[in-house]
Parts: C-alpha cells; structure tokens; sequence
C-alpha cells in the first residue's frame, strides 16, 4: 500500500505512475484531493471543538468552586459533544473511503522499469546456455510424458477436472527429486532458512502481500471466507483461503511485528503446493502443465533494509538462476515493463525457460522488489540504528520462484528427450533420483 502522505504530497507524480502502468487515476483514486481535503477539514474542526471543549470544562470547574451556576456553560458543552461525534464520524468514515481506495492502488514501479502496455515491451537483459541441436524433431512435453506413462492428464481430470496432473513412477519422483535439489541449493550454499508454513491463510495475510482484495476471483476459498465482505476490505484473521504462492504465508509471518536490525536482511525458502483459480485464463494453455490450478513452488522471500533491497534482490534473482544453471537449461532474464509489472511489485526480472518442444520461452520464475508496498500493508518494521530509540521504519520485502517446480519438470522433458523417446537425467539430480541416468517408458 501506499503511504497516505506521499501521496498527498505527489498527487500528480502517483497518478503518472498510474498511467504508466495502463491503470486510470480516477477509477482507482476518484477525486482523491477532495475527499482527503474533507477528511483533513474534519479533523481541524474536530481538533478546534475539542480545545473549546476543554476551555468550557475548566470554566464550569472555576464556577463551580466559586458556587456559581455553571448550567449555561454545561449545555454548550454538551451541544459540542454532539458536533464532535458527527465530525469523528464523518472523520472516521473519509478515513474509510482513502484506505479503500489506497488498497486498490498498486504499486508504483521503479524509474528504471521500461514503458510498455505488454509483455511484448519487456527487456531481455541477460541470456544465458546453448539452445540444444536436436537431430530428430522434439515434442512437447505433454507428449513425452503420456509416452512415458509419467503424465497422466486424463485421469486427473477424471479426479478433478481440468487444468490438474498426475505424476506417475518416475514422474513423480522427478517432482520430489527437483523440490529436494532446490532447497538444499537455497540452504546450504545461499544461506536461505527453510520454512513449511500452512497451505491455508486468512484474508489478513492475503491483504498483506497484495492478493485481497483487488484478485479474489483468482484465489479458492474455503466456506468459512467472505470473498464480498474482503472486497469491502473487511479482512479476518479467522477465515481461510487456499495459498496462492508460499509467498503469502512467508511473508506474513512477521505480520505486526517490528523486527531486530541485526537480523536483516532475513532470507527464507518454502516448499509449498500453489493453489490458483486462473479465472482470467480461460482458453490460455490448455495443453500439458503449464497453466494449472494445483502445483509446487519453493519460493524465496527476503526481508531487508530500504538500502539494501535493490543489492538484495540482484542476489535473491542470481540465486534461482543458479537452480537453472546447475540442471543446464538455457534460459534469459527479462526485466517487466511498467505495463506487465505485478499489482504489488516495484520492480520484476521474469526468468524465462527455453522449451524446445515448443520452441519459445516460458517464465519459470518471476523475482520481485516490493519496497516498502507489502510491508506497510502487513505492518512489518524494524529500529534503525543502535539503541533501539529509533523510530520504527517499514522493511523492504522481495520475493521470486525458486523455481516454479512443475514448469521445471517440463523443461528437462523437453531439454533432455532423446530420439528413442526416453529422457536423461540432469547429472545435478542423479543423486536425489536414486542413480538413475534415464527416464524410460514404464511397463
């Protein structure tokens, strides 16, 4: 979220911002001076009936000691309190309407990210491996894997309808095999702590990385959930909606919290199963596993001081990049531009995986800078400075896929098929697939 004083203070530059993002000022903001001017006039006029209040009050005691009659001064004490409950009021609901409309605003991206409307307008600022020669036509990966009998889409959607997998054999081994290499990558050599959090949150949490309520038709929720009173921005600690990305719990768990100095920055990582509705991809994706509504993710989620944050999220970027590296598939870094940036980010690299059975580039992992736009949703700060008589500041938080597992699997389907139809095993997993060289086709 935005801080309400920065905005006021740069009302033009935030709505420039806006429309650099493809977003109108006036549907998101409305008239935003006048409200905010409403709101502060009814403040003033409370703050100057509460003084006069206070003045009457002293007066009626100074009567009173003298034995004089003090009724005159009683009721228009009185009648005052009836003014300064209407104008709490009308203070009260104006503060209302702005936090509303500050939680629809997204964030505003950084000078650096290009101007765009699409994905089209996106940079490529790095490319990394050799695109494979292939002497035989390659497939797609849905086709390699029902071939293998290690994918079988039918039968999930016979269990659960459409856009769901089934991992069979050595498929599914392959999944647990890549979650394993890719935590004990982030753990053991960048630094990260491992975190299983809950596969469900509340709405609290999810107003807090940025989800509620501007994307509730893209979240499952449970019966217990409001999905109407969230977009009233009525957020309950006591409802629960299925996670969206290992993101939301991770980052939340230091929710109203102010955190040690000493301590930052905090990296985590996250196994978790990712659960999305999809609601605005009808039609997109449709074959194999690139678009589903149940998949894995280990995700990476840092906590960090403001000057530090952009250091961090270079680190954070090279990090999943070297999960891509070490299974030798080739792949580049894309910067978003503003038109393509996420609601709550300030600044994206999408890593960007080659599928030769395709033959183009998928993202596989999306690494993002926040600056303070989660934090001071999820009230999370810390002290500066030492002593601890610092006034709180918000953190800056980042996060990105590290790797989107599922679209990791089809990548070394893919990269690694060979003419026979079998699939090599990436030398880094061989030790977490039990020796096996070679994916075959399974009796």
């Amino acid at each position: 979220m935005l801080d309400l004083g920065f905005v006021r203070g740069n009302l033009e530059l935030v709505e420039e911002k806006l429309r650099a993002r493809g977003a109108d000022p006036a549907v998101l903001l409305g008239d935003f001076r006048a409200l905010d001017q409403k709101r502060r006039l009814a403040i003033t006029q409370s703050e100057q009936l509460k003084a006069r209040r206070n003045e009457l009050s002293q007066q009626v005691g100074a009567l009173k000691k003298a034995g004089q009659d003090a009724t005159a001064i009683m009721e228009e004490t009185r009648a005052l309190k009836d003014k300064l409950d209407e104008l709490d009021r009308a203070a009260a609901s104006l503060d209302e309407e702005l936090r509303l409309a500050l939680a629809r605003v997204p964030n505003l991206t950084r000078d650096e990210v290009p101007a765009g409307t699409s994905e089209t307008d996106n940079v490529t600022v790095k490319t990394w491996g050799e695109k494979r020669l292939f002497d035989f036509e390659p497939k797609p990966h849905w086709e390699i894997g029902e071939a293998l009998g290690i994918l079988d889409l039918e039968r999930a959607a016979k269990l659960s309808g459409a856009r769901f997998a089934v991992y069979m054999g050595a498929g599914a081994r392959l999944e647990r095999a890549l979650i394993g290499f890719m935590l004990d990558l982030h753990t053991k050599k960048h630094g990260y702590k491992e975190v299983l959090p809950p596969f469900m949150v509340n709405s609290k949490s999810l107003f807090g990385t940025g989800q509620l309520p501007k994307f509730a038709e893209d979240l499952f929720r449970c019966s217990d959930a409001d999905a109407e009173g969230a977009a009233r921005g009525n957020f309950l600690d006591n409802d629960h909606w299925l996670i969206p990305t290992a993101e939301v719990p991770v980052t939340n768990l230091y929710r109203d919290e102010i955190l040690d100095e000493a301590r930052l920055p905090i990296s985590l990582t996250a196994y978790t199963p990712c659960f999305r509705a999809e609601a605005g991809a009808a039609g997109k994706d449709t074959r194999g596993i690139i678009r589903q509504h149940q998949f894995q993710k280990v995700e990476l989620v840092k906590f960090t001081r403001p000057e530090e944050s952009d250091t961090e999220h270079e680190r954070l970027t090279r990090d999943a990049e070297e999960i891509l590296e070490a299974l030798h598939l080739p792949y580049r870094r894309v910067l978003l531009c503003t038109g393509d940036t996420g609601f709550s980010s300030a600044k994206t690299y999408d890593l960007e995986v080659w599928l030769p059975g395709q033959q183009l580039y998928r993202e596989i992992s999306s690494c993002s800078n926040f600056d303070a736009f989660q934090a001071r949703r999820a009230n999370i700060r810390y002290r500066p400075g030492a002593g601890g008589k610092a006034k709180p500041e918000f953190v800056h938080t980042l996060n990105g896929s590290g790797l989107a597992v599922g679209r990791t699997w089809l990548a070394i389907l893919e990269n690694y098929q060979q003419a026979d139809g079998s699939v090599l095993v990436p030398e880094a997993l061989k030790p977490y697939m039990g020796g096996l060289d070679r994916i075959a086709k399974e009796c």
